[in-house]
């Protein structure tokens, strides 16, 4: 049975001759030690329990704090990391535009050759053909020339294969 405050102020011995009961006032002083010594050790083991609430506490709060930190740098990593991503990206596209102008520049340049050589090529043929026609018109000038001065023979009847 427990005590309270008020029923030890309260508390009142059996008077004897020289006083109180001294086996009275020893049975309740044992019970209030029993009491004080229960009270003393549930004291004892909540300041415990409290002291590893605490410890847990702080091991939490450094385990939040290590996973601040972890957030923050994988955010700050992921930051950078896009960072570069989009440089890349820009260098990437940058160096596929020089290539693209090259390549079309390029194609432009063996066009305007294969435009040039196809021009040539027709100027070649007009020369051939004027020229080829010159020496037609001369061969056929020359043939008309010998027709002036040879005439015409005739066949005899027996060779004519008419």
């Amino acid at each position: 049975m427990k005590h309270y405050p008020s029923e030890i102020v309260n508390k009142r011995f059996e008077r004897k001759m020289m006083g109180y009961d001294p086996d009275e006032v020893m049975d309740y002083l044992t019970v209030i030690a029993a009491q004080m010594d229960a009270l003393l050790q549930e004291r004892n083991a909540l300041r415990d329990a409290i002291k590893e609430k605490e410890l847990s506490l702080l091991e939490y709060k450094e385990r939040d704090q290590v996973l601040k930190a972890t957030i923050t740098s994988a955010s700050q990593m992921a930051e950078r990391m896009r960072g570069d991503a989009e440089r890349e990206a820009k260098l990437i596209i940058n160096d596929a535009n020089q290539k693209a102008e090259l390549i079309t520049r390029d194609a432009k340049d063996s066009l305007k050759k294969v435009f040039t050589e196809l021009g040539d090529l027709k100027r070649t043929r007009l020369q051939f053909e004027a020229n080829l026609r010159a020496m037609i018109q001369a061969h056929l000038s020359l043939i008309e020339q010998g027709q002036q001065f040879m005439p015409k023979m005739s066949l005899p009847p027996e060779m004519d294969m008419k």
